[in-house]
């Protein structure tokens, strides 16, 4: 059993609980109450009603922590809460709890932190809070406030009907496929609806790095850097006893590449 929020002298989370079926809501706020870093627990049958709470929050002793909320709802539904929420300086953590699986894609495009499908299951409940905890217990621990991509972020791809979630950390790196990316991993490449500017820029923190406008690579996956007559490629595995893949470093990328890979220690490029 892990320890809960009492004993390891963190606040617990306060929580939003909203789903427009009464049984539904009821049996999340029931799940949710037996989590132990989970503390107050509201509910809001609706959307417009979750918004009006959140702000009402906003700036007491115990703000929202957590939404935990349907997609499917009347009016205001839960992706256009989800996008009303982003746009707050300090907004909740969103997971969503829904009884359909074609909506995931959306969900994470807007920074959702968890997936969840209907019927609940308590571990997997279990999990969505860990995931929601995490970034908190990092800036209690540095006194600072993290980075969005602390956590492993996950990018839904979806391919003949099927959608697979596949982890920043399975990445070793990503191509730019027109205004796509292309996401390289030990088991394939995967296409998604991002521009590799966008991962970039939110996956820089994370140890992630440009070296040409093609690619951004992994830094801790990197094996070495050689010089091919006039050039230089950046050498790199997916696993462990993998093969090398070797790709382009354009001249403007070349001394930051030689600088992160070289003059810092590798512990420090990324806390993967």
């Amino acid at each position: 059993m892990t320890q809960n929020a009492e004993g390891s002298g963190e606040a617990p989370l306060t929580v939003l609980a909203v789903d427009d079926e009464r049984p539904a809501l009821d049996e999340l706020a029931y799940l949710l109450r037996a989590q132990e870093d989970v503390g107050e627990i509201l509910t809001a049958s609706d959307a417009t009603t979750a918004l009006r709470v959140i702000k009402d929050r906003l700036g007491r002793a115990a703000p929202i922590d957590a939404v935990f909320l349907d997609i499917n709802m009347p009016g205001l539904d839960g992706l256009e809460l989800a996008g009303v929420l982003a746009a707050f300086a300090a907004p909740p953590a969103v997971v969503f709890v829904t009884a359909h699986d074609d909506r995931a894609v959306d969900a994470f495009d807007l920074g959702a932190v968890d997936y969840l499908l209907k019927p609940l299951r308590e571990e997997r409940l279990a999990e969505s809070v860990r995931r929601v905890r995490q970034p908190r217990r990092s800036q209690s621990s540095r006194g600072e406030e993290p980075p969005a991509t602390e956590t492993d972020e996950v990018i839904p791809v979806e391919l003949g009907g099927v959608t697979t979630l596949v982890h920043r950390s399975a990445v070793a790196w990503v191509e730019a496929d027109g205004d796509y990316a292309r996401l390289h991993t030990a088991t394939g490449s995967h296409l998604v609806r991002i521009p590799i500017s966008a991962l970039e820029a939110r996956w820089q923190p994370a140890g992630f790095l440009r070296v040409h406008r093609s690619y951004l690579v992994s830094l801790p996956l990197v094996t070495g850097i050689r010089s091919v007559g006039t050039g230089t490629v950046v050498c790199l595995r997916t696993t462990a006893d993998g093969p090398v893949v070797e790709l382009p470093v354009s001249r403007r990328h070349t001394r930051e590449l030689k600088d992160r890979l070289v003059r810092t220690p590798r512990q420090s490029w990324t806390a993967r």
